[in-house]
């Protein structure tokens, strides 16, 4: 997973989060992510439906207390919509909003056919726009709430969570690669500092990923910054970054080649 790394989110939710659960979770926005990026709309119907189930089992334990890693969906609801039921989740309302809209997307699946496929009826664009959008508000609920540690950090996070992943750039150990060799020195660079997110990358970290030489390495990164671009910034730790305009360019232009030959 590219920016915000997956085994450091999972470690900071966990605990509260059960372990198993905090990693499915996971585990299936991710896979949600790569799906919607690439274009394949029906597979991010049908996770929808998963990481619906594995939330409200989240939910569920941290309300009741009791944790069951295969309590239905529909019953992991109940509970925690139930006035009549002890809750130790607090504020409620954190609890309830989140069911609410695990509830729209779970019966939007299911009516709109993506839980029984038929001829009748082809996932699209926007119905998996829906889910994914609803799925990164999830997410994003589930760190604010449960997070153990800097608030700061957490903040960050979820602002890199919200940016495109990076399906191209392969990690091998401590080595980054961009799997494509189709990209100018430019472009490699823009797509490399994306994946380093608010953190950038050293000129001796982009230098040892991009896959080009010392002296294009250091031409395309004067270009990048200079006035006339301004895609990229040097900041006062010695890192390089992206700039609005290079997540821009990164977006208009440059968003097909994130993604493998």
């Amino acid at each position: 997973m590219a920016l915000a790394e997956r085994s450091f989110i999972v470690q900071s939710i966990s605990p509260p989060v059960d372990c198993l659960l905090a990693n499915q979770l996971m585990d299936e926005f991710i896979s949600m992510e790569r799906r919607y990026i690439q274009c394949d709309w029906e597979p991010a119907e049908l996770d929808g439906g998963q990481f619906c189930e594995v939330l409200a089992r989240v939910l569920y334990h941290i309300d009741s207390g009791n944790l069951n890693h295969s309590k239905s969906f529909d019953d992991c609801c109940k509970y925690i919509e139930n006035d009549q039921v002890q809750h130790t989740m607090q504020p409620r309302q954190n609890a309830l909003h989140l069911t609410r809209v695990l509830r729209t997307v779970y019966k939007f699946r299911s009516q709109r056919g993506a839980v029984h496929i038929s001829p009748h009826y082809t996932p699209n664009h926007m119905d998996s726009k829906f889910v994914i959008e609803s799925i990164r508000w999830c997410i994003n609920e589930v760190l604010r709430i449960f997070w153990q540690g800097d608030r700061d950090k957490v903040a960050k996070t979820i602002r890199e969570l919200l940016q495109f992943d990076v399906p191209c750039i392969g990690k091998f150990e401590d080595n980054l690669i961009v799997q494509r060799t189709d990209l100018n020195a430019d472009e490699e660079i823009i797509i490399l500092l994306h994946y380093a997110g608010e953190i950038g990358f050293s000129r001796y970290e982009i230098g040892r990923y991009a896959q080009y030489s010392s002296s294009s390495v250091t031409k395309a990164l004067q270009k990048l910054s200079s006035p006339q671009f301004r895609q990229i910034v040097l900041l006062s730790n010695d890192r390089y970054r992206l700039t609005d305009l290079g997540s821009k360019r990164l977006r208009e232009e440059l968003a097909d080649k994130l993604l493998l030959q």
